[in-house]
C-alpha cells in the first residue's frame, strides 16, 4: 500500500463517519481531538515558520489501538488549531504496523520528524526502527526510512525518539527496555541527523539509586530549565504508592545534571507532573519566546476506553490544554498558555464572597464550558470544596489533602485522585465539555481528568466547613471548531 493510499483510506474514513462523530454532544469546545477514531501521543511538538504544530498518534479506523497514522495540527497562536494534511501512514515496510511516537525539529528551514516505525510479523513477533522524514513546507513529508536500529542489549521496545541540539552536536533520547526487562533512557549524538551513535544509556531502572522502577519507559524529553536539567518520562510498571502512581501509567520528571561526554544522569526522586486520572506521554518544546510548553494526553492505556461513551459515536480521547512550564523553589509548575484567554466571554466576577459552615452558588457562575478562577484571601476552616457538574475537588486542611472526584465511566459510583498540599491559595479551572483540568496555587499542583457528566449547564457549589473568603472570576469560552 502506498503512502497517498493508505492517506486516502483515512480521509474517506472521516466522510463516512464525520456526520455520526460530529452529532456527539461530548465533542470538546476547545481541545485537539481526532476528526475520527482513537488519538493518543503528542508528537512533533514545534515552532516552524512562524507558527506551532502538534502531531498526535492517530488511529483513523477505530476506537482501539490499531495502526498509527500522524495527525498534524497548525495554529499561530496555541488556542485556534487548523487540520493539516496527514502526516504519515504506516505504509513502508519499516513502519508497516504503525507510525509511533517521536518529535520534530528545524534544520536549514525544513521541518525533519523522527518516529518510530513498528513491524510485526506473522506471529506478533516486534521490530522497531527509528526511521526520519524530511519536509520543506511543513505540510508534505517524505520518508527516508530508518536511522537507528535497535542495539545489543534491548528488546524491540525501543522507542519515541526526542531530538534536541546542545553543543554543536544533535542528541536524541529514546525510551527503551533492555533484556532483563527493565525501564531505560538511552541517549544517542549525530552531526548530520542521519548517522547515529549509541552513547550508552542514561538512567533508568536500577541505575542511580532507583531501584525497581518500571519495565518500559517510554515518550523521554530531556530539556534545560533554569539551570536544570529535566527529564520528563513515563515509565510503564511502577506499583501504587499511597497517593503516589494511581493511574496504570505515570508521567513525571527527574531533575539533575547530565553529563553528555560520558553519558550519565545524576538526578534526584521522580516527581508526577499531574495527579489526574487522563495524563500520559507529555511532550514539550520551546518557541521563539524562550518558553518551554507542554503538551499530553488526556487520557492513559487502554483502562476504561470503551466504557467512554464517545466511542460509539466512532472518536475518542484528545490533547491537554497547551501549557506553560517554570522552575519554581524546587518543582516543575505547569500553568496554561496566557493565548488561552482569548477564548473569554461573558465575564461574571464576585469580591469578598464568604461562606462559613454552608453550601453556596452564585449567580452567573454556572454553565458546561467555562474557565473558573478562586483566590482564596482569608482562611479560617478545616475544609472547602467546590462541586462542578458532578466532580467535586476539595481541600482539607486537617490532612493536608487535596482531592478530586469524579464520576466513574461505566455510572457504578465514583474515584478519586490525591494529592499532599499545605495550604490553598488559588484555583484556576477549565471545563470543556467532557473534560476538566484543574491548576492549584498557580500549577503547583494538576489534575486532569476526561468526565461525562449531565451535558446540560450546571451550576457550581461551593462549600465550607469553617469559614473561607474568596474572590471569583467566571468566563464562557468559545468554540474553536466548528
Amino acid at each position: 500500500m502506498t503512502q497517498l493510499h493508505a492517506i486516502e483510506k483515512a480521509y474517506q474514513r472521516i466522510i463516512d463517519k464525520q456526520e455520526m462523530v460530529q452529532s456527539d454532544p461530548y465533542r470538546l469546545h476547545f481541545h485537539i481531538m481526532p476528526p475520527v477514531g482513537l488519538l493518543n501521543d503528542p508528537n512533533g511538538f514545534v515552532f516552524y515558520q512562524g507558527k506551532y504544530h502538534i502531531f498526535y498518534q492517530w488511529n483513523p479506523f477505530a476506537t482501539t489501538h490499531g495502526q498509527k497514522y500522524w495527525g498534524h495540527r497548525i495554529s499561530s497562536d496555541l488556542v485556534h488549531w487548523e487540520e493539516a494534511p496527514i502526516a504519515l501512514a504506516p505504509d513502508e515496510w519499516f513502519d508497516k504496523d504503525g507510525c509511533y511516537s517521536g518529535s520534530a525539529i528545524v534544520h536549514d528551514e525544513k521541518l525533519y520528524i523522527f518516529y518510530t516505525g513498528n513491524v510485526k510479523d506473522k506471529e506478533g513477533n516486534r521490530e522497531s526502527y527509528q526511521c526520519l522524514a524530511v519536509s520543506d513546507d511543513g505540510l508534505h513529508f517524505d520518508k527516508k526510512g530508518p536511522v537507528i536500529e535497535v542495539p545489543k542489549g534491548y528488546t524491540a521496545h525501543f522507542r519515541d525518539p526526542k531530538v534536541f541540539f546542545k553543543d554543536d552536536k544533535w542528541l536524541m533520547v529514546i525510551g527503551a527496555q533492555n533484556l532483563q526487562e527493565q525501564g531505560e533512557v538511552v541517549l544517542y549524538s549525530s552531526s548530520d541527523l542521519e548517522n547515529w551513535f549509541y552513547r550508552g544509556p542514561l538512567t533508568g531502572s536500577h541505575r542511580n539509586k532507583l531501584g525497581e522502577f518500571g519495565y518500559m519507559w517510554e515518550c523521554p524529553d530531556l530539556f534545560h530549565l533554569e539551570n536544570k536539567d529535566i527529564l520528563i518520562v513515563s515509565p510503564q510498571g511502577l506499583e501504587a504508592k499511597g497517593y503516589k502512581f494511581n493511574n496504570i501509567y505515570q508521567s513525571g520528571y527527574f531533575t539533575g545534571q547530565v553529563d553528555y561526554e560520558n553519558p550519565s544522569y545524576q538526578h534526584g526522586s521522580f516527581e508526577e507532573l499531574d495527579r489526574g486520572f487522563d495524563f500520559y506521554a507529555p511532550q514539550t518544546t520551546m518557541d521563539e519566546t524562550g518558553r518551554r510548553l507542554l503538551f499530553a494526553w488526556m487520557g492513559n492505556a487502554e483502562i476504561g476506553e470503551t466504557q467512554q461513551p464517545t466511542a460509539k459515536y466512532g472518536w475518542i480521547h484528545a490533547l491537554t490544554l497547551p501549557r506553560t512550564l517554570k522552575w519554581k523553589e524546587g518543582k516543575l509548575l505547569q500553568m496554561p498558555v496566557k493565548e488561552l484567554e482569548l477564548l473569554r466571554k461573558n465575564q461574571v466576577a464576585y469580591d469578598n464572597i464568604t461562606i462559613m459552615n454552608q453550601q453556596k452558588q452564585l449567580n452567573g457562575v454556572a454553565g458546561n464550558v467555562f474557565e473558573l478562577q478562586i483566590t482564596v484571601t482569608d482562611w479560617n476552616a478545616e475544609i472547602f470544596s467546590l462541586t462542578v457538574g458532578e466532580s467535586t475537588l476539595c481541600f482539607d486542611k486537617t490532612s493536608s489533602t487535596f482531592s478530586v472526584e469524579r464520576k466513574c465511566f461505566n455510572k457504578q459510583g465514583t474515584e478519586s485522585r490525591h494529592c499532599r498540599l499545605d495550604k490553598l491559595e488559588n484555583i484556576q479551572l477549565f471545563k470543556d465539555t467532557s473534560s476538566l483540568e484543574v491548576f492549584i496555587n498557580n500549577g503547583e499542583e494538576v489534575f486532569t481528568s476526561r468526565i461525562f457528566d449531565d451535558i446540560n449547564e450546571q451550576a457550581v457549589s461551593f462549600q465550607a466547613n469553617g469559614q473561607v473568603t474568596f474572590d471569583v472570576q467566571k468566563w464562557d469560552l468559545k468554540k474553536i471548531f466548528n
